[in-house]
């Protein structure tokens, strides 16, 4: 007899053989038992989890000579046939070479036709999520109302490309992952069958890396067969193979957490040079440290971590808090996404070692927010989460023992107080001795105002006496002017032994203006208005008429067109440049300016307020109005003459220097308002901001 795969040979062939499938088996078992058979069924769900096989017992049981029954006897014509694929009644299609519509309409045709020897003529349609959408369209009628003899099954691993009208003619059944003990179990049982002796390490990694598929399991335990000579190890399989294995992992790991870089990367390149891959390498890392992740939240189950909880490194589970673990799982994951388009998967796997080499470090936000808020409550005042104050329940007295307490001990100040100066700064946190009595300091009793109410304004001390002793060395290195001006000049007769009177009676001004500007008494100084009301026509508030009359006389005085100030531009001065060209100063100007827009665009808006340009052989001299100009100007002259020397040819000075007018020249004295001298006198201050 030729071989015969595991997969093969250990295909299920009762409802009852199903490995991880009961709740489908006995759901179907039952229908047959009643007689409540479908016309369409929908098997879904990952690979080598049995929707095939279960389809074709199903086909058993309903074409077993002996049935419909929910235990075919598998050794029947029609049984025998079915399992060897050669039944005329059941016929199996692959979705994925046959999901044309012309596939669909010979479905259609045969359908009319009664089954030759069987019950049902029977559909398997496998991988029925690559029909094409016609297919599945010319499909909807006939498994909507097929014959009576009729029964579709279809399998599917992809659920969401198959069509909702499909779903809603079908029974759905959903096929779930093996778990790993299961498949463990069945491992042992085809290694007993093969004569084969097999550890349980190594039965275990094979059924951990199945993933849940029965035949993947199988396909790699006849692979490892064929290497181990009638006996599976697992030192076997980790050489054979190229796996890393627990061992080679914890020593990379326990050097991580001592921060030995040189010796990881000795490691690595011993593993690497032994034939491990670097995909395998980062796979087994990602488990090693998912791993960890799991046994620091409490789970030692030997199925999720892949191995028993003592065969994983104390050190480094000792070193590294769960944050951190979950920090360099996610490098090994993003890792894992980045060989790919990496120069070199090599060079990113030492960088990842390398990081594990500080992660001890590592601290995370929420990490830095429960400092912040330790922090926060301890300069509050407050005892901190991480600190609480100790409960006035377990403050005993010295002298009774503790188990003689039978009622808490009531709090007195002394206690109280002991208890709020024992609360300890937080690690890395500064300690601040002048929190320590901050709690023993006096509350401020609330100040009373004159009306009899508490005053809501925070105190701000007395008022400042005329020189206090902080200033006074400042203030005396001032010239005299200055120093009356910072001077508070407060009358002898405002202070008395409470303090000082805020009431000043402001003297009257040289304008003869009074205290009080809304009197009526125009002899004390008063106009009769406020800032209420209408100003009356003062002088310092022209009408209408006097506007007009202003603007005719400006217009009148205003120069002629023969005396306006030079223009800026000039058309007709001209000069050679170095090679020979004639450029007007204009043009010259445009051309600075124009190229300082590009490269520097303050340096050519600076430009644009300057006057005439007088070229000479070798500098170019000009004038601004103000100060400030000048200035601006100033800080920009290299990059100006670095474009004037480029267009002249040669190099250039360009000097710059303010106009000079005729300051002596007699101006009418501008007449200040009088609000504008009441507010000066209130105030004590002086008028500096130039013209009005």
């Amino acid at each position: 007899m030729s071989y015969e795969v595991t997969a093969t040979r250990r295909r299920p062939q009762q409802f009852d053989d199903l490995v991880g499938q009961e709740f489908v088996a006995e759901t179907l078992k039952n229908s047959i038992k009643s007689g409540k058979t479908a016309h369409a069924y929908l098997f879904a769900g990952p690979r080598g989890c049995g929707k095939t096989s279960t389809a074709r017992i199903l086909a058993k049981a309903l074409n077993c000579q002996n049935g419909p029954t929910d235990c075919p006897c598998g050794v029947c014509s029609n049984c025998q046939e079915i399992t060897k694929g050669s039944s005329l009644d059941v016929i199996e299609i692959d979705g994925a070479s046959n999901n044309s519509v012309e596939n669909i309409r010979q479905i259609k045709d045969e359908v009319l036709f009664p089954p030759s020897n069987s019950k049902y003529k029977i559909y398997i349609i496998d991988e029925v999520h690559m029909l094409s959408t016609s297919a599945f369209n010319a499909l909807l009628k006939t498994i909507e109302e097929p014959p009576a003899y009729v029964i579709f099954i279809f399998a599917t691993t992809e659920l969401q490309k198959v069509p909702a009208t499909i779903k809603s003619r079908c029974q759905q059944y959903n096929f779930r992952l093996v778990a790993i003990d299961k498949i463990k179990q069945c491992l042992a049982q085809a290694a007993a069958e093969l004569n084969v002796q097999a550890d349980d390490e190594a039965l275990f990694w094979i059924a951990r890396e199945s993933t849940g598929s029965m035949r993947d399991a199988y396909t790699l335990f006849d692979q490892v067969v064929a290497f181990s000579d009638g006996y599976i190890t697992y030192d076997k399989i980790r050489d054979k193979l190229g796996l890393v294995g627990i061992d080679r992992l914890n020593s990379i790991f326990e050097a991580c957490v001592q921060g030995k870089t040189d010796e990881v990367i000795s490691l690595l390149d011993e593993f690497l040079q032994g034939g491990i891959s670097i995909e395998q390498l980062i796979s087994n890392s990602a488990d090693y440290l998912r791993s960890l992740l799991l046994i620091k939240s409490g789970i030692t189950r030997e199925a999720l971590l892949g191995n028993s909880v003592e065969r994983y490194s104390q050190d480094v589970l000792n070193a590294w808090n769960p944050l951190q673990i979950e920090r360099a799982l996610s490098i090994y994951l993003q890792l894992y996404r980045d060989i790919r388009y990496s120069l070199s998967p090599r060079y990113e796997l030492e960088l990842a070692f390398s990081r594990l080499c500080w992660i001890g470090q590592y601290v995370s936000n929420m990490e830095v927010k429960k400092a912040i808020d330790a922090a926060q409550a301890l300069l509050a005042g407050a005892p901190s989460p991480a600190t609480q104050a100790v409960p006035a329940a377990e403050v005993r007295s010295p002298e009774v023992p503790s188990a003689s307490v039978t009622s808490p001990v009531p709090e007195t100040p002394a206690a109280s107080s002991e208890v709020r100066t024992s609360i300890q700064v937080p690690n890395g946190l500064p300690r601040l001795s002048m929190l320590d009595n901050m709690n023993e300091e006096p509350e401020p009793e609330p100040e009373i105002n004159q009306r009899g109410t508490e005053n809501p304004f925070h105190d701000g001390g007395p008022l400042p006496p005329e020189q206090s002793v902080e200033n006074a060395s400042v203030v005396q290195n001032q010239p005299a002017e200055v120093r009356d001006e910072l001077t508070i000049h407060i009358p002898q007769s405002n202070i008395t032994s409470e303090g000082v009177v805020p009431t000043v009676i402001i003297p009257k001004s040289s304008s003869g203006y009074s205290f009080n500007p809304d009197d009526d008494d125009f002899d004390a100084g008063g106009d009769g208005w406020s800032n209420m009301d209408a100003p009356p026509d003062d002088e310092y508030v022209p009408s209408e008429a006097d506007y007009e009359s202003r603007a005719e006389a400006a217009f009148d005085s205003a120069p002629s067109s023969t005396d306006k100030m030079e223009a800026p531009v000039q058309l007709e001065d001209s000069f050679t440049t170095a090679d020979g060209r004639q450029m007007t100063v204009a043009q010259l100007r445009g051309s600075v300016m124009a190229a300082l827009s590009v490269t520097d665009g303050f340096a050519a808006s600076d430009l644009e307020r300057t006057g005439l340009w007088k070229v000479g052989d070798s500098s170019i001299s000009t004038e601004v109005l103000n100060s400030y100009d000048l200035e601006l100007i100033k800080k920009k002259i290299q990059v100006i003459e670095a474009e004037v020397s480029n267009i002249c040819g040669k190099p250039m000075q360009f000097y710059v220097s303010l106009k000079q007018e005729n300051i002596n020249q007699n101006k009418a004295p501008v007449k200040i308002p009088l609000q504008v001298e009441f507010l000066v006198d209130t105030f004590k201050g002086t008028i500096v901001a130039g013209k009005m």
